[in-house]
């Protein structure tokens, strides 16, 4: 099909583009790997487009005081091969990785991403495992939220209009922490049908650190904090990673659609959090 007629612009400043989205009737484009094919399909009918990806301000990764600066406009290659993120955040960088295929690695952003707040995406795991923050900006003013207080529902978003994301903040990680990201894929798309970002830190031989996020098997992604008060103070053998990853999917109202039904994916969420969490152990 073929999206309705549409007004485009293409500023090149982050202060043109807030300008633009100011009036409520624009919509920002960013690497359009969802909302392209959603107005191909009359399911998004925006007026205007503000295609953000001329902003050179919203495509750094950078470094300062700890944390790690990424540009909503940043794509999924961007945090796939930056050595910062291998280095300092490796767990947003194994993310990234698994992201759909090369073709939506190199044009989708991690904004845009987090932005459309589909239900399966990988990054939020990840970033709920790294306690994430999500700096927002309009014109005439910003703000910054916790990843949990930004998404709030499948597709949908505390964003209000003509703000965007302007980066996501997330810490540089301690030396000794092991992450993992494991995903149940779904073939056709690439979007997860489970997937489990696991994030531990070992102090005396004991857990002292255990951040564990959940994509896929809820109507939003949420961070298992019965799966992490297990773990911490716990000598992360066999049995605790067990018990532990047995307890993924309590009070979770799982998903059913054509892909799985909501009994499979708590099993499966079990599985792969099993799989992340000792993945992370042997890291620390």
């Amino acid at each position: 099909m073929i999206a309705q007629n549409f007004e485009y612009s293409s500023p090149n400043t982050l202060q043109e583009a807030l300008h633009l989205l100011s009036d409520g009737n624009a919509k920002p484009l960013a690497g359009g790997m969802s909302l392209i094919p959603l107005m191909k399909l009359r399911l998004a009918t925006p007026e205007h487009l503000v295609d953000l990806g001329r902003v050179a301000d919203l495509k750094t990764i950078s470094e300062a005081s700890g944390q790690i600066h990424i540009g909503a406009m940043a794509t999924h290659y961007d945090l796939e091969s930056s050595s910062l993120l291998r280095q300092r955040c490796p767990l947003l960088a194994e993310a990234a990785r698994h992201i759909g295929d090369v073709q939506v690695r190199n044009m989708g952003t991690i904004g845009g991403s987090v932005s459309h707040a589909d239900p399966a995406a990988d990054y939020p795991a990840s970033l709920l495992a790294l306690q994430a923050k999500v700096r927002l900006v309009r014109a005439g003013g910003e703000r910054t939220l916790s990843l949990e207080d930004f998404l709030v529902d499948t597709f949908t978003t505390a964003a209000e209009p003509g703000e965007i994301i302007r980066e996501i903040i997330v810490p540089v990680e301690e030396p000794g922490t092991g992450v993992n990201y494991q995903k149940m894929v779904q073939p056709a798309s690439g979007f997860a049908i489970v997937g489990v970002a696991a994030r531990l830190r070992k102090a005396n031989g004991k857990i002292s650190l255990a951040r564990v996020g959940v994509t896929g098997l809820a109507p939003r992604p949420f961070r298992a904090t019965a799966v992490e008060a297990r773990l911490e103070g716990s000598a992360g053998t066999d049995d605790d990673i067990r018990q532990a990853a047995a307890l993924i999917a309590n009070g979770v109202e799982a998903n059913t659609d054509l892909h799985a039904s909501s009994n499979y994916r708590k099993q499966m969420a079990q599985v792969y959090a099993g799989r992340a969490l000792r993945a992370a152990l042997a890291g620390t």
